[in-house]
């Protein structure tokens, strides 16, 4: 208890400290009252209000209604590389990019430009040198000297600004970047907390849900023991009686040759399954998914159709099979296949909601001569300049017979949380499509739908390699055939 008194002793004189420094600052600064009413106002102001861009706005035009002058926020880009003019005092936000003014870039220092004051925007000081590297956006080296900037802001004409000016928008530009560090901060959180939302969805989605076949896989090896448990009575009972034919034993022998490979069968397709069950954990349990808060792709070279469908189509196959679907595959896919750099574990899940989803919602249609069929298919084809001239796009499509989606249905398809008129009594979360959605557009490519003339089309198409590769492969490529 006394250590514990001794350690908020300690932190209270810390602050003390702090407070004394800051006292004799200010008498230091000497600041004029209309630049203490100009950082009063600003602090209320940012209060106030809570949008980002209200902030923004709020930092430029405190300063042309008090000083009378103009001013600019620039902003590092997403990559850290680049300004960006995000606000200034003349438009407001600016949404559209545009050319950098000559004469303003990154510094870690104040300096002029021609016809205007520029100071670095400081994030707010670690309490100790980053050795995190979650602290480092992904561009950044702790040896980087910008490690602390997150941009400039220009106040202009230089003319009415004296060296006290300089000085007090020094402070007042230091006084923005420790509010905006802060803000961006509550929004990355914000983010991270949204990300973390959609990963337990899609966890329960893509892994708990599916994981509770294994629960039939135990009951069916459970069955067979039963099984076993008999003939090891029937084996009993045999043996106290010389007179046991060979028939009988023979007989014996077949039945348990059957559990033999009934129990083998079970257990390949519990190794499969567990397989599968550690693609989909690995995929989504990343350390950079949690340390970035979005989902991270690992992409490499793929055989889609041998190395994703197949394995897949293979876990739903018994399934579908129970459901009376028929699967047709298409001809001759794998020998036209071509590579593509993809996440293998992510795009797996892809197919895994959509051969759920055909599991759930394939209809049985009567086709022209009266025949019934309900049937699943999927397949492959190329477009040339789907993403611009010369940008082919691989298109791969999963079929399903059934009606068309209504007008509205297909709107809000790939929605979060959507589920169609002929859901409400299968079980689902409407989470599977939106999943689709978002892996797909991480890969830079594009999800949508069709009506066929029996039923339903579901497709994605991902951007081709510019380079094409051609049968033998050549040495070089290296495919995960694992």
């Amino acid at each position: 208890m006394a250590e514990e008194i001794a350690v908020k002793r300690l932190d209270l004189h810390h602050v003390q400290k702090r407070v004394r420094e800051k006292l004799k600052d200010h008498i230091h600064y000497d600041f004029s009252p209309l630049q203490n009413n100009l950082l009063k106002s600003f602090f209320d102001l940012v209060q106030e209000y809570d949008r980002l861009d209200d902030f923004y706005r709020i930092s430029v035009v405190v300063l042309l209604e008090s000083m009378k002058v103009e001013s600019a926020f620039y902003l590092l880009d997403a990559e850290e590389k680049h300004l960006k003019l995000v606000c200034n005092s003349l438009e407001g936000i600016i949404r559209e990019p545009r050319p950098i003014p000559t004469g303003i870039y990154l510094s870690d220092k104040a300096y002029k430009s021609e016809n205007s004051y520029i100071v670095p925007i400081y994030r707010k000081p670690p309490q100790k040198l980053p050795k995190d590297e979650n602290f480092l956006s992904p561009n950044q080296q702790p040896w980087q000297e910008n490690i602390r900037i997150l941009g400039m802001f220009e106040i202009s004409p230089l003319e009415k600004l004296t060296e006290a000016d300089q000085f007090f928008l020094n402070k007042y530009v230091n006084r923005i970047g420790f509010r905006l560090h802060n803000r961006l901060l509550a929004q990355q959180n914000i983010k991270h907390l949204k990300f973390i939302n959609s990963l337990v969805m899609d966890i329960e989605h893509n892994v708990i849900i599916p994981n509770m076949y294994f629960k039939h896989l135990f009951n069916q090896l459970r069955n067979k023991i039963g099984d076993l448990q008999e003939l090891e009575m029937e084996m009993t009972e045999y043996r106290k009686n010389s007179e046991v034919s060979s028939e009988a034993c023979n007989a014996i022998i077949d039945r348990m040759s059957t559990l033999r490979e009934d129990l083998l069968g079970y257990q390949q397709e519990m190794l499969k399954h567990h397989a599968n069950v550690s693609l989909f954990l690995e995929s989504l349990f990343r350390r950079e998914h949690f340390a970035r808060g979005h989902l991270v792709i690992r992409p490499k070279l793929c055989k889609v159709e041998k190395e994703i469908i197949l394995p897949q189509l293979e876990q739903y196959k018994s399934r579908l099979k129970t459901n009376k679907i028929t699967i047709d595959r298409p001809k001759g896919m794998d020998e036209e296949e071509i590579p593509i750099m993809v996440d293998k574990g992510l795009l797996a899940q892809v197919y895994a909601n959509f051969f759920s989803n055909a599991v759930k919602y394939t209809e049985e249609i009567s086709e022209a001569m009266g025949n019934h069929r309900k049937a699943m298919a999927y397949g492959r084809e190329i477009i040339d300049d789907y993403f611009g001239p010369n940008q082919r796009g691989a298109k791969f499509n999963v079929f399903t017979t059934g009606d068309h989606l209504s007008s509205h249905e297909v709107s809000a398809l790939y929605s979060d949380g959507f589920r169609g008129i002929n859901s409400y009594s299968k079980p689902g979360t409407g989470h599977g499509l939106s999943f689709i959605k978002h892996v797909i557009e991480m890969h830079g490519g594009r999800v949508g739908y069709e009506a066929t003339a029996q039923g339903n089309n579901f497709y994605f198409v991902i951007p081709l390699p510019t380079v094409k590769f051609l049968r033998p492969w050549p040495e070089q490529l290296e495919f995960d055939d694992k």
